[in-house]
């Protein structure tokens, strides 16, 4: 049976990421960059899985396959990063608190392996978020 860590999930923003959306959000690069969430190395260690396993992080609302990466920047055992975007947006919950902004930074989530799983590119998550998905593009790429 796989192992399964609960960790306090941040959404943030990353320069690379910036980058990336220059380049469009459909790209290979905004794809590489966003795709991801970043763990303290003795959490990926705990989960007993190697940087750049693929993943299964679930919140209370949702779940995304992702690849797990050690942190480029500071990051606490106990907590996690995914940039915030398509990925980041499948596991946020709609809480607001009065703010009007979701709740994007301090909700628990579970991180599992799953190495057979597929990172599903930004397209097809929002297309199967909006019951759209058909197995075809709606728009090209």
């Amino acid at each position: 049976m796989s192992k399964v860590i609960h960790l306090n999930m941040v959404t943030q923003r990353a320069v690379e990421e910036g980058e990336a959306m220059e380049s469009g959000k459909t790209t290979q690069l905004y794809f590489d960059v966003c795709s991801l969430v970043e763990m303290n190395a003795e959490d990926i260690k705990e989960l007993d899985i190697n940087p750049n396993t693929v993943v299964k992080v679930t919140s209370e609302c949702g779940e995304v396959i992702v690849k797990a990466v050690v942190a480029r920047q500071t990051c606490p055992r106990g907590l996690c990063h995914i940039r915030q975007g398509v990925w980041a947006n499948q596991v946020v919950p709609p809480r607001t608190q009065s703010t009007g902004e979701p709740q994007y930074s301090g909700f628990p989530v579970t991180i599992e392996p799953a190495p057979e799983a597929r990172i599903v590119p930004a397209v097809e998550l929002i297309q199967k978020a909006c019951n759209k998905w058909n197995g075809q593009l709606l728009w090209p790429m």
